[in-house]
């Protein structure tokens, strides 16, 4: 019998592809969110809208002889949201991994995938050596969104020893891809900045800092794969997923305008920028055969024409 996976977050970006990924992997699965997907229908086999911050409702999402849950159900978005809504971020994340790691220790499920982030690790300087999955400690994130990710993975990993279930835990590095967030103050720096490219009459953008800061971004359909492999394998310690590729935002602009065709000239303003840079080690996820296919270049030529299309749609 095909196995039974609900997967909580399956109106999110990330989650409504993993929905994809499982059904194409022969799965039977139920999709959880507080909405529908954005952009295309649920392939789901049962789709539940429901609000996770209600333990009732985590408890009914996890009814029916689950073997599976994958947590991806959050309030998130990019660093803008992150930096104005820390109480909203805490308040609801943490209400939300609590109620469905408990309903799940309590529906006796195999395995329990927990959606953690890179943000749980401390600011970086340029330069600096990789950090191992290990080296999340002694704990020193950046922002309160990387603290409620830090406890939501010590609750899962405690529920994990009490109740003798199998936890997999992955950290994001920033996820992008066609047919995620790209306006309204949630959407990560490649769809924010594909969205100004696409909108600019004069060739110049605003961005937030002076450029330098550093990172990395890993295309949906790499980061799919990622979790896959992971939930798939015996590794039961925190994994990063993301790719070995560092940009500064200043070279992110220029890829993204090269996406585009076009001369683009960044007008660098104050704003919320976060962490000076990033650097992780992807030795754990790549011993698991991982291996990311896209590079920015290639994940930034699928991604702008979709956000161009939303863009060119709001101007008809």
């Amino acid at each position: 019998m095909a196995k039974r996976a609900v997967v909580c977050g399956a109106g999110g970006f990330i989650g409504s592809h993993l929905v994809q990924r499982l059904m194409n992997d022969g799965y039977w699965v139920r999709g959880v969110d507080i909405k529908h997907p954005e952009w295309t229908a649920s392939a789901a086999h049962e789709f539940i809208v429901a609000d996770l911050r209600e333990p009732g409702a985590a408890t009914a999402a996890l009814r029916g002889g689950i073997d599976e849950v994958y947590q991806l159900a959050a309030d998130m978005g990019g660093m803008g949201f992150i930096h104005r809504a820390e109480t909203q971020i805490m308040h609801n994340s943490m209400l939300i991994n609590l109620n469905v790691v408990d309903a799940a220790a309590k529906a006796g499920i195999e395995r329990y995938f927990l959606a953690s982030s890179v943000c749980v690790y401390r600011d970086m300087k340029l330069g600096e050596a990789e950090l191992t999955e290990e080296d999340a400690y002694p704990a020193a994130p950046d922002n309160e969104y990387g603290w409620e990710k830090l406890y939501a993975e010590r609750a899962v990993l405690s529920y994990a020893r009490e109740h003798a279930f199998e936890a997999r835990i992955a950290r994001f590095q920033n996820c992008y891809g066609p047919e995620g967030t790209w306006t309204g103050g949630r959407e990560k720096a490649p769809a924010a900045l594909s969205r100004k490219v696409a909108e600019s009459v004069d060739g110049t953008i605003e961005v937030w800092g002076d450029g330098s800061a550093v990172r990395s971004f890993v295309y949906i359909d790499d980061l799919i794969d990622g979790v896959r492999r992971l939930v798939d394998s015996d590794v039961s310690e925190p994994t990063n997923i993301g790719t070995r590729e560092y940009v500064s935002v200043k070279e992110l602009v220029e890829l993204v305008a090269e996406a585009a065709g076009k001369n683009i000239t960044p007008v660098w303003v104050p704003g919320p920028v976060g962490v000076q840079s990033r650097n992780f080690s992807n030795d754990r996820i790549e011993s698991l055969g991982y291996q990311p296919l896209f590079d920015l270049a290639s994940g930034l030529a699928e991604t702008y024409p979709w956000v161009a299309q939303r863009v060119a749609s709001l101007a008809d």
